[in-house]
């Protein structure tokens, strides 16, 4: 097993990655506080951004204390958009895996709530979620999933192995960017994986963060955001090569990369090289780039702050759209609390009733919305604007208006 510092990428193992967003403290993003803890003081870990100029990945330092995602609050089930996503992913890896009867195993490392694998499910596949989260694990089990509770690394991966046989497919969808030790879980990987298997990550393409100034997607649970061309480093260590990736839309710009160990002898697809090239003549190498995000991120700090304390000045009433993880690290970063919000809204059940970390908004049903009429709505679930926007199309048509903060704010409606 292979250790990295603070001082190293997580990836490559490159020493000295460049800093160049320094954000401060920041509670836990998924912490969300009950009424009754509100005079507790939250711990609070700082959120210093670097970059691996030997491959672009863009890294905060593991400070989560273990066992934080034994309980876990998002869900992908709230959002419609990611149904579709998620069947879609399913028939993709029902089609390497194969269903009925001989199918081989399709593992999905952090499953949350089974969304996908319940889709796999319906297509005949045979499969198996894990996930560290027992309250999720309890949601999938309704939905006809078997969830192995517990983290994966490589002892749970010879149990997982020796209970169930080698993965075809492992799957992993927007969870890879919380693993603190990549070369632990890789060596996981690479026990459960069949010889001729595919591993399947889904994450946001860190070219994408760059290009929209999506800062907020860094918080302490995403420790790393990824360049494709950190991912085919990190994956040599186990000696696995990419041999595919596709761009997704989700989450304001993700890749869904396929890799495959080396002795499988697979050429690599055209989109895999013209990616990797995409990334270097973007800069993703080159401290400038990074530079230029943070002096970007500034003025839309000055920007947002300013179209805020316009509003409150004319006596509107805002509330915030959605309660995401990325919501709060916007939320702490600019400093806007309740005397810019008066409230949160998400149709996630399990944080109504909550508080946001940090700036300790109050987070309620979206009904919340019919009944205190506010005038304008900023948008934190940004990703999901275009949903939104048609969710609430009575708010628009009487008047509200959306506050979409980035790649730059700008008020719709």
């Amino acid at each position: 097993m292979t250790m990295t510092g603070p001082h190293r990428c997580r990836a490559c193992l490159a020493p000295d990655p460049y800093g160049f967003l320094p954000m401060g403290d920041h509670p836990p993003a998924n912490m969300f506080v009950p009424h009754a803890d509100l005079h507790l003081k939250q711990p609070v870990f700082s959120l210093d951004t670097e970059v691996c100029l030997e491959c672009g990945l863009i890294q905060v330092e593991d400070q989560i204390p273990a066992d934080f995602f034994r309980h876990y609050l998002y869900v992908p089930s709230g959002a419609a958009t990611m149904h579709g996503h998620f069947a879609g992913l399913a028939e993709r890896l029902a089609g390497i895996a194969g269903t009925g009867e001989g199918a081989g195993l399709i593992v999905d490392i952090g499953c949350n709530d089974g969304l996908m694998l319940m889709a796999a499910n319906a297509l005949g596949c045979r499969t198996l979620g894990v996930d560290p989260a027992a309250n999720l694990a309890e949601i999938a089990a309704t939905r006809g999933v078997n969830v192995h509770v517990g983290y994966f690394d490589s002892a749970s991966a010879r149990e997982l192995k020796a209970q169930y046989g080698a993965a075809k497919v492992i799957v992993t969808t927007n969870t890879f960017n919380h693993i603190g030790d990549l070369h632990a879980f890789m060596a996981g990987i690479d026990t459960l994986l069949a010889p001729d298997g595919t591993f399947v990550i889904e994450v946001p393409w860190a070219k994408d963060l760059l290009a929209k100034n999506e800062f907020d997607t860094v918080y302490q649970e995403h420790l790393s955001e990824f360049s494709l061309r950190s991912i085919a480093l990190l994956a040599r260590f186990v000696g696995m090569e990419l041999v595919d990736v596709e761009r997704l839309g989700v989450h304001g710009g993700s890749m869904r990369v396929f890799l495959q160990r080396s002795s499988v002898g697979a050429v690599a697809t055209k989109m895999v090289g013209e990616m990797l090239e995409e990334e270097l003549s973007e800069g993703m190498l080159d401290a400038k780039t990074y530079d230029d995000f943070a002096l970007r991120i500034g003025d839309v700090r000055l920007e947002l702050m300013a179209i805020l304390d316009d509003l409150k000045r004319q006596g509107l009433k805002i509330a915030g759209y959605g309660a995401p993880a990325k919501g709060n690290t916007l939320l702490n970063y600019f400093n806007i609390g309740t005397g810019h919000l008066d409230f949160l809204v998400d149709r996630n059940p399990l944080k109504q009733g909550l508080y946001s970390p940090g700036m300790k908004v109050p987070v309620r049903h979206t009904d919340a919305i019919r009944s205190e009429r506010p005038d304008v709505l900023l948008v934190l679930a940004w990703n999901f604007f275009d949903e939104i926007r048609e969710q609430q199309h009575a708010f628009e048509a009487g008047g509200g208006r959306f506050l979409v903060p980035l790649p730059r704010p700008v008020l719709v409606g």
